[in-house]
């Protein structure tokens, strides 16, 4: 998969950038770091997801810190979750998964999808912590 990835990269960077790469007609070259942020994280390839995730995060944000792609940063905020979980720091996990349940603008498909993924780390890693059992309500009520 890494190397299907580093492929489309190549072909992608060999494009001209879209004049406004908000045309749904063109490629938006933002979100091959979005996608390529998943295929890590569930691969389980947790410093590239990171590295995709840090660099959509810095792209979607705003001079004055506001979220320029909300929905972009609150998956890849939880895909920072995700990572810390399997590191092993619960904490830093659920300051991550509280920034992302907290933004506004939400896919709730998306975030139910990283959310459980999330969810099912902690119950392994963590399966007696209350800290832990208290994410999967606040996934639940995020995504109601």
């Amino acid at each position: 998969m890494t190397r299907a990835l580093e492929k489309g990269r190549v072909l992608l960077d060999s494009l001209p950038y879209p004049e406004r790469p908000d045309n749904h007609f063109v490629v938006d070259p933002d979100k091959f770091d979005f996608y390529a942020m998943d295929c890590y994280r569930l691969i389980g390839d947790d410093s590239l997801a990171e590295m995709h995730a840090t660099e959509i995060i810095r792209k979607t944000t705003a001079p004055d810190g506001t979220s320029q792609s909300p929905m972009r940063t609150a998956e890849a905020t939880l895909t920072l979750a995700v990572v810390e979980a399997r590191r092993g720091d619960l904490d830093q996990s659920l300051v991550y998964a509280d920034q992302a349940l907290a933004i506004d603008r939400r896919s709730r498909p998306s975030l139910l999808l990283i959310g459980t993924e999330l969810d099912g780390e902690l119950r392994q890693r963590y399966p007696r912590d209350s800290l832990a059992t208290e994410f999967r309500q606040s996934l639940v009520a995020a995504t109601a």
